[in-house]
């Protein structure tokens, strides 16, 4: 005791120093742990949620790679409603009510607030939107049936056809609960549920029994197995005719549920799915603005291709007349009906290659990809798609579907390939493919969070492939000589007012209540769309709401977040970093990768 007393100024400083030192360091070691214990419980807790998923929407799990699932189809009966319904208000109880919740680091928070969201959105699409009593084409027990039939790696042939049989026995069930539970459903969702319903008889009728042969069953057990399916098959088509009669009994009598989601339901729709820093609204009204500017540039770019294309001709004097020449006669530069699938094919290396070439991101050459046609079941809704493994399947291959041209009539032939022209189509395949959804959805499913990997959020994925056609523009892609290429600009630009267009389209049709005549003028006499193209979209939005907004609502926030970063970082900003940092969140809201990467940048969200 005494020698403290006679320790000098300095030194009792230091000592005091040292202890505090150490009792900080030791706080932080508690606080570490108690943060690290805070971590594992709540991956437990996510890991005791997913199981519970897994069992009530089995659907799901089969599209997260959970594949013994599919063999499971619970019947859409009120009971299932209700259960799931129970099931999303004990998590949101439960989760709420975590101790740890406040230990979490900031990507497990996020991961709390998404799985919030989930099921709140889940609890809000059971009890108030209700598109299982409007809507039969959400009826569509095809997917897990080929989902099972094409995955080798998970399992030897006759062991999925195991599964397969198992899931067969409930189709008729499925089938008899779907018809109970729609009440006047709306008139465009009945015929795309027809069409498609039509689609998946092909699994029945030819890919079951094809499989069934291949596997060399005993003749029991394939005598077994072709008696469920015909069952099966049977069932659906009575489902079909079903529907072709209630639709049927609708239009004579004129009745049947607008396809229209209305102000109030939308602005809801667009809260849960979109998650944005703006609502539908505020999105439209950015979208407004953002078509004036386009319009602007594009008349730019067609005045100077003007003199090379029509040398005899006075320039049109209105501005949308002159951009529309333009486009009409680069549009004459396209595939053949019988080499569009081919052209695609062709397009998927070059990009590969470029990316790489060009430092863009880190590709991952082990994980191909397949360009095949649409199966019958999915058509009807978007002309070319992306079908990714899920987070769980890591050895799964992604499919680049496109649909097949020979539901067109020449004229319509001819049209559509006139849309997706030499430019267009090369677009096309940066959005679907690489660097786009082919691309960020392998990233998504090596993201170290299960939550951001499960639980996508749309408008972030679409809005990435709109990202990537701006990323590809902007390191020349399409550039001739070196120099940027006028052509290749201005269908770009046409392409981005696409984009741009779809969330005018989707708010004016399902809160405005446009009709076809308004949407067919914004389409053709706005955006620059062929007639076929500008059918197909219209149909679209009658049988999908908010989707459409996903891709503007998406694109605008990355781009938005890139040059905030760009502002706070200087000239220690890096694109590929940029890139490949954004897509390690998985498939999270921009919003919620917005707020960690500027967090981390030290710059204000």
């Amino acid at each position: 005791m005494v020698l403290l007393g006679s320790l000098s100024g300095a030194q009792a400083a230091g000592g005091l120093a040292l202890a505090g030192a150490q009792a900080a360091n030791a706080a932080s070691i508690a606080t570490a742990a108690g943060t690290s214990a805070a971590s594992r419980a709540f991956d437990r807790e996510v890991d005791v949620f997913l199981k519970e998923y897994w069992r009530l929407v089995p659907e799901m799990a089969v599209a997260a790679g959970q594949y013994a699932a599919a063999a499971q189809l619970p019947a859409p009966t009120e009971a299932l409603r209700q259960a799931q319904l129970a099931f999303a208000e004990r998590w949101i109880q439960r989760l709420q009510a975590l101790p740890t919740k406040l230990a979490l680091d900031a990507g497990q928070r996020s991961d709390l607030a998404l799985l919030d969201n989930h099921l709140r959105g889940l609890q809000w699409s059971l009890s108030e939107l209700r598109s299982d009593q409007w809507n039969p084409s959400e009826y569509n027990v095809a997917n897990g049936f080929s989902e099972l039939l094409s995955k080798e790696d998970f399992a030897p042939l006759p062991q999925r056809l195991a599964l397969v049989e198992r899931r067969l026995q409930q189709v008729p069930a499925y089938y008899r609960a779907a018809l109970l539970k729609l009440k006047d459903p709306s008139s465009m969702h009945l015929r795309l549920a027809i069409r498609q319903s039509e689609g998946a008889l092909e699994t029945f009728r030819s890919s079951i029994p094809e499989a069934a042969a291949k596997a060399k069953l005993s003749p029991a057990r394939r005598a077994y197995l072709l008696k469920h399916n015909e069952a099966a098959q049977r069932s659906l088509e009575q489902f079909i005719a079903e529907l072709k009669a209630l639709d049927a009994r609708q239009t004579a009598a004129g009745t049947g549920r607008d396809f229209r989601l209305g102000r109030a339901l939308f602005e809801k729709s667009f809260g849960y799915e979109i998650q944005a820093s703006v609502d539908a609204d505020g999105l439209y009204q950015r979208a407004l603005a953002e078509k004036a500017a386009l319009h602007q540039k594009m008349g730019e770019l067609a005045l100077g291709l003007w003199p090379q294309l029509f040398p005899d001709e006075a320039v049109p004097a209105e501005r949308l007349d002159l951009i529309a020449r333009v486009i009409d006669k680069l549009s004459e530069r396209h595939a053949t009906p019988e080499g569009f699938v081919d052209e695609i094919k062709a397009q998927i290396p070059a990009l590969s290659a470029w990316v790489t070439e060009h430092d863009l991101l880190t590709l991952d050459p082990s994980r191909p990809l397949l360009v095949r046609e649409t199966p019958a079941y999915m058509r009807g809704v978007a002309g070319a798609s992306i079908s990714a493994p899920g987070p769980l399947d890591p050895k799964g291959m992604t499919y680049y579907n496109v649909d097949p041209l020979d539901k067109y009539s020449p004229a319509e032939a001819e049209s559509f390939l006139r849309e997706y022209n030499h430019w267009a189509l090369q677009v096309l395949s940066i959005h679907e493919a690489v660097p786009g959804h082919y691309v960020q959805l392998l990233y998504s499913n090596k993201s170290s969070s299960k939550v951001k990997s499960l639980f996508g959020n749309g408008a972030m994925i679409e809005g990435w492939a709109v990202y990537a056609e701006r990323m590809m523009m902007e390191s020349g892609w399409g550039s001739v000589n070196g120099q940027p290429s006028p052509e290749m600009g201005l269908m770009y630009a046409k392409w981005n007012l696409r984009v741009v267009c779809n969330a005018i389209l989707d708010y004016q049709t399902h809160v405005l209540g446009q009709g076809e005549a308004e949407a067919i003028q914004l389409l053709q006499r706005e955006a620059f769309q062929a007639r076929t193209e500008a059918k197909e979209k219209w149909h679209r939005s009658q049988v999908s709401a908010v989707q459409l907004s996903s891709y503007f609502a998406g694109f605008s926030e990355i781009l938005a977040l890139r040059e905030q970063l760009k502002q706070a970082q200087g000239p220690a900003f890096q694109l590929k970093a940029f890139h490949e940092n954004f897509l390690s969140y998985g498939s999270a809201p921009v919003k919620v990768v917005s707020e960690a990467m500027l967090k981390a940048a030290g710059a204000r969200p």
